[in-house]
């Protein structure tokens, strides 16, 4: 069938049971993902010049069609010949230019360098980490759609994947955002590499990051200091963290003196920088299908307050046995109160604050009205 995105059209597969079997997989509800690398790609070209692209995991081309319609020197790469067929396929269908490789993504990785390499395969990223951050000269962009694994529900696999400890929590969404970046900044750490996230989201059922690299063991030094371990009640869901790569939980929950599980160690810094996603931003354009969703979603990141946690309003008044308050009531409640407060982009009830779990719970009690 034919697909129209970004301007372009491309030839996909019938999918009637959209990832399932072996057949070259395209997923439309990564259309958000696919526009904002677009414009990822359009500002890392203004701001330094980038010209070399890898789609490491090419399938049906469309991601790497759209670099080339970019103006990037695109490498497609699948090693399936039934993937590479529809990338030339799709090239020659826009009238863009590219080189296709039928291959393994790990083997090209390891002989080419680009200046930006695109990760996104089905599953994990991490058996192609390696390869990637040697051949990747400035921006490493990697999706995972593992998110039990990731999040913790899946504990076990996140452990073998990761080589961290996920926990199960309520903002399970960012639990999983952090240990894909610590596993990433630790992998690039051992190339001397610092690999510094510039933009990240998770959205639906996957992960995204951008990570802008420094080949100065130095600056790998620095950015080893934002990890660290996060320690989570699941009693009274108070949590707290701590840097460093050993972890040192306390012997009981400090709010309610619970058993505190711990999580990492994953990645405590901001998953984003402000400017770039300032810079991203001014490059949406409206020919972009998912143009609206993808300003919504940067706004949103933009104005979240820099914590490694953050809270669901629904979560706590379950625990407190009380009914949830609109959003912006909530939230204003907290500010009220004297505490910082955010909505963030894992949810329509999610937030984050500088206030305690105890804090929050008395400063949005309606019992408190004085009214």
């Amino acid at each position: 069938m034919q697909v129209s995105e970004g301007g372009l059209s491309v030839r996909v597969p019938e999918q009637p049971d959209a990832g399932i079997g072996d057949d070259v997989f395209f997923n439309p509800d990564q259309e958000l993902n696919r526009d904002l690398t677009v414009a990822v790609l359009r500002t890392a070209r203004d701001r330094e010049d980038r010209e070399s692209y890898l789609d490491a995991h090419a399938a049906t081309g469309v991601r790497g069609v759209r670099a080339a319609n970019e103006d990037y020197d695109a490498t497609l790469c699948d090693r399936d010949p039934d993937a590479t067929e529809l990338c030339r396929t799709n090239l020659d269908r826009n009238d863009l230019d590219g080189t296709v490789e039928t291959r393994n993504a790990n083997a090209l990785m390891h002989e080419e360098r680009f200046d930006v390499v695109d990760l996104d395969p089905f599953g994990t990223p991490i058996p192609f980490v390696d390869a990637a951050v040697q051949s990747t000269r400035h921006l490493l962009c990697v999706t995972a759609t593992d998110t039990a694994p990731l999040c913790g529900a899946h504990k076990e696999s996140g452990i073998r994947s990761y080589s961290a400890v996920p926990q199960n929590t309520e903002y399970h969404a960012e639990m999983g955002l952090r240990v894909l970046l610590g596993a990433l900044v630790r992998t690039a750490a051992r190339y001397d590499v610092a690999a510094i996230p510039v933009l990240s989201h998770a959205t639906s059922h996957y992960v995204r990051t951008y990570l802008d690299f420094s080949r100065r063991a130095s600056d790998a030094n620095v950015a080893l200091e934002s990890l660290g371990h996060v320690h989570h009640c699941f009693s009274c869901l108070h949590r707290e963290s701590e840097t460093g790569l050993i972890a040192r939980p306390p012997d009981e929950c400090p709010a309610c003196g619970g058993t505190v599980r711990t999580a990492g160690p994953l990645w405590l810094g901001q998953p984003h920088d402000r400017e770039f996603i300032g810079d991203v931003h001014e490059r949406i354009t409206d020919e972009l299908g998912t143009a609206d969703r993808a300003r919504d979603l940067l706004d949103t990141l933009d104005g979240e307050l820099d914590s490694p946690t953050h809270y669901d309003q629904h979560r706590l008044c379950r625990e407190w046995g009380r009914s949830a308050r609109a959003m912006d009531e909530f939230l204003d409640r907290l500010r009220g109160a004297g505490f910082a407060a955010s909505r963030t982009h894992y949810g329509g009830t999610t937030f984050k604050t500088d206030a305690s779990v105890a804090e929050i719970e008395t400063a949005t009690d309606p019992d408190g009205d004085s009214d």
